[in-house]
């Protein structure tokens, strides 16, 4: 969560070290290359986090806006405090989201067409944990109270709604553990 001023940096500079530390040229925004838009969402989005942890009203008010922009402009749909550090997305493609009632550990990769908790219905007790250093495939669903372990991989078009230890491969529909690592 991020609260101060360092946290803010740290989580910014986590999530430019997914993406080899290199800010977005003129040439990416004239070619309209993905990289451009994600490092402007990303970079909104922990203000934005900032901004509602610590109380700042009107400033968190217009980066929602602004953050609500991309998310229709990207199709992926998060909520603030959702995500950890050094997330990473890949193309801009297939409608994404992730519900509130999730938490997502540091360093995970996510494709497009991924969506996490039940959509259209936020329930209360209905939690999605994921771990750190995990990969979720393309078009994957994740539904229901779930934990997902650290250093976990999720095949392409897989439904999850079983627990996943660490350290596993998972796919299949409903997911099942392939194999052990």
């Amino acid at each position: 969560m991020i609260k101060t001023k360092e946290d803010l940096i740290e989580y910014l500079n986590k999530d430019m070290k997914r993406y080899g530390n290199t800010k977005p040229t003129l040439k990416d925004r004239l070619l309209r290359n993905d990289w451009w838009y994600f490092y402007h969402y990303l970079y909104n989005l922990r203000k934005l986090e900032y901004h509602i942890n610590n109380n700042h009203k009107i400033k968190a008010f217009i980066r929602l806006f602004i953050h609500k922009r991309y998310c229709n402009k990207l199709r992926i749909y998060t909520y603030p405090n959702t995500l950890g550090a050094g997330i990473r997305f890949y193309h801009i493609g297939n409608f994404t989201e992730i519900k509130r009632s999730t938490h997502i550990g540091d360093n995970c990769t996510i494709l497009s067409g991924v969506v996490i908790g039940n959509k259209g219905k936020e329930m209360d007790n209905h939690h999605v944990s994921i771990g750190n250093n995990c990969y979720i495939g393309l078009n994957v669903g994740i539904f229901g109270s779930i934990k997902i372990g650290n250093n976990v991989i999720i095949g392409a078009n897989s439904i999850v709604t079983k627990d996943i230890p660490d350290n596993c491969i998972a796919a299949g529909v409903p997911a099942k553990i392939i194999k052990r690592c």
